[in-house]
């Protein structure tokens, strides 16, 4: 159950999903900023799995249909070259949760030539954690694995590969008290939102997350005040840096983003992104900004599988700066 107030409700029994990014699409609907809207979003297979889905039913599913997401919802007012704040409230994940990788003569995830035969794994979520095998636990932490801004340029796009706008960023980090900030292409934004995770490495390598179905609870924020060419996130809590001795609450950071067709560059645009961002929001000069990355900043690669684009994000954490 969502623990934040909405004004809004979009619910996962419509079977009307975006699945292509495209901005001739009409909006489902339009909100005014400040907005607090609940998307209730399926699964990446639209509810097809049970506890009891084997590989044979996997084998018969539809594959290739595209992602279903919930949207576009444009955001009023908002205009090509504004920047977007998502402020993701609640993340709330389903009780049954799957990961899934083909074999690897589709040439999907990081080693298919490795694994020829395709891989599965059903995860009972109702307890609050991911059950695996030999008495293996998962620690949840659901976030949307897709949720982006539609493409200004014309025509269809796939949901697959993530873009500078956001999109299928399988981010881990943009869990429930995190929020995102993105580049507009297009008037009122085209919001999308799906591809709910329970839980999931940063890369994602063989291709799927503990997938599952999400409500996701946003209030979105025109912001003039940034100028931006690739996401950037202040994250929720962090799994990796857990509350501990002086640190009564886990420790908040701030991310940049590079995303492009070879992790080089993506990394290149992150670090740029974050150098921006201390001399801007810092005032740091840009050679001191750039020392601070190197000793302090955690360069990290979110998602390496969805080609033909590779996220990686540079974070920072802020409790190193005086209040």
């Amino acid at each position: 159950m969502t623990r934040a107030s909405t004004d809004l409700t979009l619910p996962r029994g419509d079977d009307d999903f975006q699945r292509e990014w495209n901005n001739a699409l009409d909006p489902i609907t339009t909100v005014a900023p400040g907005t607090v809207v609940r998307f209730e979003c399926p699964d990446a297979r639209e509810g097809q799995f049970s506890l009891d889905t084997d590989l044979a039913d996997v084998k018969a599913m539809d594959h290739d249909s595209g992602m279903p997401l919930v949207g576009p919802v444009a955001i009023d007012g908002l205009e090509a070259g504004d920047v977007l704040a998502v402020e993701i409230l609640d993340v709330d994940h389903g009780d049954v949760g799957w990961t899934l990788f083909y074999p690897g003569e589709r040439g999907f995830g990081l080693l298919p030539e490795e694994f020829p035969d395709w891989g599965l794994h059903v995860w009972d979520l109702s307890a609050g954690v991911g059950e695996f095998v030999d008495g293996i636990e998962i620690p949840l932490a659901p976030f949307p694995g897709t949720i982006g801004l539609t493409p200004g340029e014309p025509g269809s796009h796939s949901t697959t590969p993530p873009r500078a706008v956001g999109g299928n960023v399988d981010t881990k980090y943009l869990t429930a008290g995190s929020t995102l900030y993105l580049p507009v292409e297009v008037d009122g934004g085209l919001f999308a939102v799906g591809d709910g995770h329970a839980a999931q490495g940063d890369g994602e390598v063989c291709g799927g997350a503990i997938e599952t179905a999400v409500d996701v609870t946003c209030r979105f924020e025109r912001r003039r005040d940034l100028s931006l060419d690739q996401p950037q996130f202040r994250s929720g809590e962090r799994p990796d840096y857990p509350a501990g001795p002086g640190r009564p609450s886990p420790v908040p950071t701030y991310a940049t983003t590079g995303v492009a067709d070879d992790l080089m560059t993506a990394s290149k645009r992150a670090v740029s992104g974050m150098v921006d961002h201390l001399h801007a929001e810092r005032d740091l000069s840009r050679e001191k900004a750039y020392i601070l990355c190197s000793v302090a900043g955690d360069l990290k690669i979110n998602e390496i599988v969805d080609e033909p684009n590779y996220v990686v994000s540079l974070h920072l954490r802020e409790d190193i700066f005086p209040e």
